[in-house]
C-alpha cells in the first residue's frame, strides 16, 4: 500500500476466450475450462478500464494453426473508428517439438502480389516460419504479417484493442478481411525493431522503441517498484516467486501498478514489465536499501506521450 492506504498493485481478474484453435485442457495452474462448446485459447488480464486501458496482457495456448493475419498501425486503425492500432509482443513459455511460428515474409513482395498469393493459397509458403523455443521473445510491429502453430503457449503483450485482419485461414469458414489487411500489411520479411540489451545485472530491455516496453528481471531483488505519471507498469511473472504489497506474486498471474508497490523478487524468479511508451523508464525499480528514497508519483518527472505512438521503424 502506498502511504495515505490506497492499494496500488491490482492482481488483474482473468477471463477464459473461447477459440476454435484452443485447447479442451488448460494447464493445471489455469483451473478447469468453463464449461462452454469451443476450445479455449486465450487468457485474458484485463483491468476496469476497459478501452482506456493501454495494454492487454493475454496467454495464448495453440492446439490448431492461427490464421495468417495482420493488425493496422495507429493511423489506419484511428482511421476505421478504432481507438489505437496494435503492436503486439510474444514470450514463449512452452513449444512441443516441431512447434513454428510465422513473422514477415521470406522476401518483400508488392502489394498485388500479396493479394494474389492470398487468391491462390499460397501465402502460408510465403511465410518466414521459424521453430519456436521456451525462451523466445519476439516484438511484432503492426503491419507485421504473423501466424502462430499447434503445440505452443506463450504470453502476450499487445495494445489494448481487438482488431485483427485474416488473410489467410487454411479454408475454415471464418470471414477475411483481405483488402483491409493488403492496405495494412508491410508484406516484407521480419526484422527486429531494436536489440536486446542489458542495462544492469539481471534486467534486460527485450523491447523498446516502439508502443511500448518490454524488460526482463531475472535477479533476486527488493525494493520500490514504480512508474511515472501517466504510465501504468504490467508485472507478469513468468517462474519463480515473490511479493507485491505483501501478496503472493507468482504464475499465472498479471498485477497493474499505477503509483508504486513495495516488490520483492526471490532468487530463481523470471518477471516481464511491460509500460506504454517507447523509452525505458530508467528508475523502474528502486532498491530500497539505497539511501536515496524515490519521490511519489507527482513528484517524479511526468510524462507525456506523443499524439501517435507508432513504432519508428518501418
Amino acid at each position: 500500500m502506498a502511504k495515505d492506504g490506497k492499494v496500488t498493485a491490482s492482481r488483474l481478474a482473468s477471463r477464459q476466450v473461447e477459440k476454435l484453435w484452443g485447447r479442451s485442457e488448460l494447464p493445471q495452474s489455469f483451473g478447469a475450462a468453463a464449461a462452454c462448446s469451443e476450445p479455449i485459447g486465450e487468457i485474458w488480464f484485463q483491468d476496469g478500464r476497459g478501452p482506456e486501458s493501454e495494454l492487454l496482457v493475454k496467454y495464448l495456448l495453440t492446439r490448431e494453426k492461427l490464421s495468417i493475419q495482420v493488425h493496422p498501425d495507429g493511423e489506419a486503425a484511428r482511421a476505421a473508428g478504432h481507438r489505437r492500432g496494435k503492436d503486439e509482443a510474444w514470450l514463449v513459455l512452452e513449444a512441443e517439438p516441431g512447434a513454428r511460428l510465422g513473422l514477415g515474409l521470406k522476401r518483400e513482395v508488392s502489394p498485388d502480389e500479396l493479394r494474389s498469393a492470398i487468391e491462390k493459397g499460397t501465402l502460408e509458403a510465403l511465410v518466414n516460419w521459424r521453430e519456436a523455443k521456451a525462451g523466445d521473445f519476439y516484438y511484432s510491429p503492426a503491419g507485421t504479417i504473423h501466424a502462430l502453430g499447434p503445440g505452443l503457449t506463450l504470453v502476450e503483450i499487445q495494445e489494448n484493442v481487438d482488431l485483427t485482419y485474416r488473410l489467410f485461414d487454411y479454408g475454415r469458414d471464418r470471414e477475411l478481411q483481405v483488402e483491409a489487411g493488403v492496405k495494412a500489411a508491410r508484406p516484407e520479411p521480419y526484422r527486429a525493431p531494436t536489440p536486446r540489451r542489458e542495462i544492469e545485472a539481471g534486467r534486460e530491455i527485450l523491447a523498446e522503441g516502439g508502443a511500448f516496453v518490454v524488460e526482463r528481471w531475472t535477479r533476486a531483488a527488493g525494493g520500490r517498484l514504480a512508474g511515472e505519471a501517466e504510465r501504468p507498469v504490467w508485472l507478469v511473472p513468468v517462474q519463480g516467486s515473490g511479493l507485491i504489497d505483501g501478496q503472493a506474486l507468482e504464475p499465472p498471474s498479471v498485477w497493474l501498478v499505477e503509483d508504486q508497490s513495495r516488490v520483492r523478487l526471490d532468487p530463481g524468479s523470471e518477471m516481464l514489465f511491460a509500460y506504454p511508451g517507447p523509452k525505458v523508464i530508467d528508475a523502474l525499480f528502486v532498491d530500497t536499501r539505497q539511501s536515496t528514497p524515490v519521490g511519489r508519483i507527482e513528484e517524479r518527472r511526468r510524462y507525456r506521450p506523443p499524439v501517435r505512438l507508432e513504432p519508428s521503424f518501418r
